[in-house]
């Protein structure tokens, strides 16, 4: 458990909204009440509660980046709201040490007839900062944001990016302790957005940050732990690979229905395959620090997996080009991702794909069937088998560990019907690597220095 002290307190957390069906219900409310008051009489409630956050608990330590993930309604908004101080609870208490800087929604804490510059000196006034302060950092402020001459122009000519841009400029440079950070990023350009990632990684040396995104992966990528809200209340606490798990598997059922899969269920009907050994080229002890590696593993039947369960996947391997299982391989090589499958009761239009992820669950390359069979989509009887098989070159990968996500199902690319999602269906390890930067790299053909002539 780490030593750090605990910088964000949330205990038995709630917000009620009282909800009313007719604008003179509102009156009634207002006045009703104290009227039957001074007679000593009770009164109805003219509203309906409805309960954005109820018992929501957890503790965040300095130095930690938390995610928050879930659906639009779910509760995360409001919960950055309270977290932050711009709304009350109504129940439960939160407590929170340093100076919290937020970017919430677009927009948030600008006074649109404001020019930029007016909006920077107010939202740093609201931020602890003195004007002096203010007066010192402005410069960098600007240069942070990149408007240019839109600084001095009211903030209602803006436009959403250029929002976003200003707004962040301002909490990265107010000395933050906490960073509270919504949606709001993803309106910026791709530029401006790796600018953020650099800032965002460099205060995470020694800041704490609470970061809400639907992109799973942004939040694996960026955050230790994650948690999960659905309808007000906290569905899982833990890591963010298992959060983010947890919650595709919630978003695929909303979908579709309950899931029909169990470890149990997930069983094959087919024996694991025993790899044969790779000829002494690949032997440990000749590995070299300038190959890419990599140890393969076999298909596990008992890997996390939900669905409908009408598809079932047997097993899955990776093969040389003549079909010969792998258990070793080099980046670099040709390879073949076998997949096979069994149809349960008849399937229409067959989707078979993958996704290769790093050990945080980010999604590193991946395809599926179907582009290639749109127009004569395969269909599938109850009994019947098929094998899918990707054909491609296997990047070299840095050192570290890597699963395959293996996924059936039927329909299209945009609307379908998840029959198996498997987690970690296969996995390996890069022992040994020559990639130098990036999550993935290509074998260089050529890498020389020549005199200048």
């Amino acid at each position: 458990m780490s030593s750090e002290p605990i910088v964000i307190r949330v205990q038995n957390l709630g917000k009620c909204y009282q909800i009313y069906d007719r604008p003179q219900d509102r009156l009634k409310q207002s006045l009703v009440p104290r009227l039957r008051g001074l007679l000593g009489k009770s009164a109805p409630n003219y509203y309906r509660e409805f309960w954005a956050l109820r018992d929501v608990s957890f503790e965040v330590r300095k130095g930690e980046t938390v995610g928050i993930i879930g659906r639009n309604g779910s509760g995360k908004s409001t919960l950055l709201q309270i977290l932050c101080g711009t709304l009350n609870p109504t129940t439960g208490t939160v407590e929170t040490t340093g100076r919290v800087a937020a970017l919430l929604e677009l927009g948030a804490g600008f006074n649109p007839e404001f020019t930029g510059r007016e909006n920077v000196y107010l939202n740093g006034s609201v931020l602890g900062l003195s004007q002096q302060e203010i007066d010192e950092r402005i410069a960098a402020i600007a240069a942070f944001a990149d408007i240019g001459a839109f600084l001095d122009q009211p903030v209602k000519t803006y436009s959403s990016g250029m929002y976003v841009r200003l707004a962040f400029a301002v909490i990265a440079h107010v000395d933050a302790d906490i960073l509270v950070i919504d949606e709001a990023l993803a309106v910026g350009d791709v530029f401006f957005a790796q600018k953020c990632m650099r800032f965002l990684r460099s205060f995470m040396a020694h800041g704490t940050v609470i970061f809400v995104s639907h992109d799973t992966a942004a939040v694996q990528n960026l955050c230790q732990q994650a948690i999960w809200i659905d309808c007000g209340i906290i569905k899982f606490i833990g890591s963010a690979k298992d959060a983010a798990t947890r919650y595709l598997e919630a978003i695929y059922e909303s979908q579709q229905g309950e899931s029909k899969l169990t470890a149990a269920a997930v069983a094959t009907t087919e024996p694991k395959s025993t790899p044969s050994p790779r000829d002494m080229r690949l032997d440990f002890l000749n590995q070299t620090q300038f190959r890419n590696d990599i140890e393969l593993f076999s298909f596990d039947p008992d890997a996390p997996a939900f669905g409908k369960g009408q598809i079932r996947v047997t097993s899955a391997a990776l093969l040389d080009p003549e079909g010969k299982p792998y258990s070793w391989v080099v980046g670099g090589e040709e390879v073949i991702l076998e997949i096979r499958c069994v149809a349960l009761t008849a399937i229409p239009a067959l989707i078979v794909g993958f996704l290769v992820k790093d050990r945080l669950g980010q999604p590193l390359f991946g395809d599926n069937t179907y582009l290639t069979y749109r127009n004569a989509p395969c269909n599938l009887g109850p009994g019947e088998k098929i094998t899918a098989r990707f054909a491609f070159r296997m990047p070299v990968l840095p050192v570290g560990d890597f699963s395959v996500t293996i996924a059936v199902a039927e329909g299209s690319q945009q609307d379908h019907i998840q029959h198996q999602w498997i987690h970690d269906a296969l996995t390996f390890k890069s022992h040994t690597t020559s990639v130098c930067q990036g999550l993935i790299g290509i074998p260089m053909k050529k890498i020389e220095l020549t005199p200048a002539i």
